[in-house]
């Protein structure tokens, strides 16, 4: 892209550290590209490509930290990019190793937890103004930690194709396999896992052929591509599924092979729950509805691990192989959103319209699973007016329709 290049150079950083003193007295990004314009006689599709950064920059703090002020970004580079907390779990795997093969590294963000782990790093990346980034990302964070510790791992940006440069003598292997067409912003899904770059089957014996490996996939990926010898772990971040993970030798944990990881965020930090097992759980039988509806986490229902939850909430299905789970006793679990019940309202959509306007509900918000309804376009043929507000839950129970109002505990 014309003018990204030089941002690297002393004038490009130069008009990033001048950008980033007028937002940071409130200027609007209009407001500061008028004022550089005025100021200095500049290269418009740089001063383009510094505006675009300096917007990027304030969003990429949840997924780069506090230094993301001096860090370089891309719009598809930061889209992709893990979040930190989940990069550290990623990091966290390779305890033991000396230095991780970052293949397909875009701009970074699990080289940079692996700085952080004291972890060398050979990071490879195919394109190369991301590759350029990367560099600059991992040299900003290695300068503050020689700051900080007095010494920082050391690390090599390669650009390049990961399936020719390898991870040479790294004991650790880590793939992130591209998902989305190239490019730095409006790129699109790939749909088949067949197209993604560098294929499954490359990134799977890359990751074996280490002391520890791990590849970074969709959390949809399809299950029967997920091998035997792998632990697949599913995680979600305040309720968000993020990612699945494959973790090959000593990156996976003895007899693990389903692990759904749920990461909350707290007023002091971040909680991490886990639910482990050995394979998938066997769904419990169905029951009859309970006082409390529990919907489980994405994590959970993707490992499949809904019939290990309920097991230990004494809960079960409301509907073969629908996930919601039901139970009479109020549950305490990270795993899951659970509603009370407060009461069933008519199915049919005419009378549902009635119901929810005798109890004057205005605000709704509408769940479903096994039900063909979208949420959106009902909530508008309900008209709905008044000053409550209110949950309503759709699905099968005791093979007939439900709609159920209830309250989130």
């Amino acid at each position: 892209m014309p003018g990204w290049d030089a941002l690297t150079t002393a004038h490009g950083a130069a008009l990033l550290a001048r950008a980033a003193e007028l937002g940071a007295s409130g200027s609007s990004i209009d407001s500061i590209g008028q004022r550089l314009r005025r100021e200095t006689e500049v290269d418009p599709n740089l001063l383009a490509a510094a505006l675009t950064v300096t917007g990027l920059r304030a969003k990429a703090v949840p997924k780069f930290g506090e230094r993301s002020g001096d860090m370089l970004f891309t719009q598809a580079g930061l889209e992709q990019a893990s979040r930190r907390q989940v990069a550290a779990l990623h990091a966290s795997r390779f305890a033991g190793c000396t230095t991780v093969a970052d293949l397909g590294c875009g701009l970074g963000a699990e080289s940079l937890a692996f700085l952080r782990a004291g972890l060398g790093v050979r990071a490879v990346e195919l394109d190369p103004l991301t590759a350029v980034f990367a560099a600059h990302n991992l040299g900003i964070e290695a300068a503050a930690l020689h700051a900080e510790r007095g010494t920082a791992p050391a690390f090599e940006v390669l650009t390049g194709d990961a399936t020719v440069l390898g991870s040479a003598d790294a004991d650790g292997v880590f793939l992130d396999p591209a998902r989305r067409t190239p490019g730095h912003s409006d790129t699109r899904r790939i749909a088949a896992a067949a197209d993604y770059s560098p294929s499954l089957d490359f990134a799977f014996d890359a990751a074996r052929s280490a002391r520890a490996g791990g590849v970074k996939l969709g959390p949809g990926l399809d299950r029967e591509l997920i091998p035997e010898d792998a632990e697949a772990q599913w995680v979600s971040v305040d309720g968000q599924l993020v990612e699945m993970g494959l973790w090959f030798g000593a990156a996976a944990r003895p007899s693990i092979r389903r692990a759904a990881t749920v990461i909350r965020t707290t007023p002091a930090g971040q909680d991490l729950h886990e639910l482990l097992a050995p394979a998938d759980a066997e769904d419990v039988d169905v029951r009859e509805l309970g006082e409390y509806l529990i919907e489980p986490d994405g994590a959970v229902i993707r490992a499949r691990l809904i019939g290990q939850l309920a097991a230990e909430l004494d809960a079960g299905m409301i509907h073969e192989g629908i996930a919601y789970l039901t139970t009479d006793r109020l549950p305490e679990t990270p795993f899951a959103q659970v509603f009370r019940i407060t009461e069933e309202l008519p199915a049919r959509e005419k009378d549902l319209k009635r119901a929810l306007a005798q109890r004057g509900i205005g605000r709704l918000e509408i769940k479903k699973r096994g039900v063909d309804v979208d949420p959106a376009a009902l909530r508008t043929r309900l008209r709905l007016k008044g000053p409550q507000s209110a949950t309503l839950i759709l699905s099968r129970s005791a093979g007939r329709h439900v709609a159920l109002l209830a309250e989130r505990c």
